[in-house]
């Protein structure tokens, strides 16, 4: 049965939900900008096994990410436990997910050779393990603590509100730290790797003590009715589910791709990785004023409408900054701004995405009679890892393409201009794939929806009366 919703989201809520990605990203973000310089300049591996170890990383978070979901599904279903269906995964995983950040960024340093290999394999793995034993209970607490699109849109905004905070104080910090020991030791890493463990630390435990789950959802699911094999038949009829894992990987693979690539572009072309931060917090108040007024507009205009706006304008934005890179030098700072505000932009779609899930969970019910968020959260986050994998290989692969050298003081020319498409161009392409995916894909309409509230209704009033 299901519990009546408890009213009203307040502000503890949404600070309480703002943190969760606050507190993953500060060790989540390190893994884009700076985990692969740490492994290719300080550590001396090679870009190309690089790439293969990203790839084989990213197999395991395949089966890691769904299968994580499913389980916590099946677990609440066979035992409700009376303190929520993800929070206790959240208490479970917090000191897992600060542990292992500080290994990845300390235990490999004491190695060299295969050793090195062996140790920063494992050491991913199991940080991958942890992220995701976080990730999983954290995102799919979305659709537990809210009960209409009004309020998916103010958890989505909080949740993007933290993204940013924790994505941008590593890439504030770190490349001033980074710079300060040289790219090429391993120390300054190493400083900004544990800090940002232990602030993340902090900051995810107030996200375990602020939230709450306002709706036990999916009680009368039991145990046995949920099978692993059930999101072959979301991937297959759910359309709006379908448009998000197109989203997901396309998105994935600009953020990523732009991520990893980003210190390279400052250090190859400009000679000055500080050059970054310098741009991030030029580009800082626009995003600060989009993560405040999209909410509100979305008010007016519908989640889906303003993310499919928000990436045209932002890649149309990126593809210009490319055509001005083909007919003169771009200045730094210029570069820096006019590529923020073109990705920020197409990162709205991040920001906002999640309201967009807690909605293809409510379409799946619809169509198939069962509520599984941890599943279709998890198969969704695979699509993302997907992304992931695809930004991050894709990038690896390609400064070994374009002849990157991690030991040259000065690039060649053909290589400033592939980081030049590496790093504006490519990124530009994949913002439109995800336009595509919600313009083409994407079958939720006013209609549809208005059928939804009125089977929702409906079983509300047939359903016995809350415990």
């Amino acid at each position: 049965m299901k519990k009546t919703p408890k009213t009203g989201l307040t502000k503890k809520h949404w600070f309480g939900y703002m943190f969760g990605d606050w507190g993953g990203c500060m060790t989540f973000a390190l893994m884009a900008s700076t985990f692969t310089m740490y492994c290719t300049n300080a550590l001396g591996i090679d870009p190309t096994l690089l790439g293969t170890l990203v790839i084989i990383w990213t197999i395991w978070d395949a089966v890691n990410d769904p299968m994580m979901g499913a389980l916590m599904d099946k677990a609440f279903a066979r035992k409700q436990n009376k303190r929520g269906k993800f929070r206790p995964w959240l208490l479970r995983s917090t000191p897992l997910l600060a542990i292992t950040a500080i290994a990845l960024w300390v235990v490999p340093t004491f190695f060299d050779g295969i050793a090195l290999i062996v140790v920063l394999f494992s050491c991913k793995i199991l940080y991958e393990a942890a992220y995701t034993m976080f990730n999983i209970p954290m995102g799919s607490l979305l659709s537990a603590m809210s009960t209409n699109d009004a309020e998916r849109a103010s958890l989505s905004s909080a949740r993007g509100v933290g993204s940013m905070f924790g994505n941008m104080i590593p890439g504030l910090i770190g490349p001033f730290v980074i710079q300060a020991f040289d790219d090429r030791s391993t120390i300054g890493y190493t400083i900004t790797g544990v800090a940002c463990a232990l602030i993340g630390f902090v900051i995810c435990f107030l996200h375990y003590g602020l939230t709450e789950e306002r709706t036990q959802v999916g009680e009368e699911t039991k145990a046995d009715d949920i099978k692993f094999s059930d999101i072959l038949t979301v991937v297959k009829k759910n359309r709006p589910f379908a448009a998000l894992c197109i989203h997901g990987i396309c998105i994935c693979t600009m953020q990523y791709a732009s991520q990893t690539l980003g210190m390279y572009m400052y250090s190859g072309v400009y000679h000055d990785v500080t050059y970054q931060s310098i741009s991030q917090m030029l580009s800082s108040p626009f995003m600060i004023g989009a993560m405040v007024a999209v909410p509100f507009i979305c008010k007016k205009l519908g989640l889906e409408k303003v993310i499919r706006h928000s990436l045209l304008i932002g890649g149309a934005i990126c593809a210009c900054l490319f055509a001005l890179h083909l007919v003169t030098d771009v200045n730094p700072l210029v570069h820096g701004v006019i590529l923020g505000i073109g990705s920020g932009m197409a990162m709205v779609s991040i920001q906002m995405q999640w309201g967009l899930v807690g909605e293809a969970i409510d379409y799946n019910e619809y169509i198939t009679g069962k509520r599984t968020e941890g599943s279709i959260y998890g198969t969704f986050n695979l699509a993302r890892r997907i992304g992931q994998t695809i930004g991050q290989g894709f990038a690896l692969y390609g400064l070994g393409w374009i002849g990157y050298q991690g030991t040259a003081d000065v690039q060649t020319d053909a290589t400033v201009f592939g980081l030049k498409i590496l790093c504006v161009l490519i990124p530009a392409v994949f913002i439109l794939g995800s336009w595509a995916a919600f313009k083409f894909v994407w079958n939720i309409t006013p209609e549809v929806r208005a059928k939804m509230a009125e089977k929702k209704a409906a079983a509300a009033q047939t359903a016995p009366e809350a415990k």
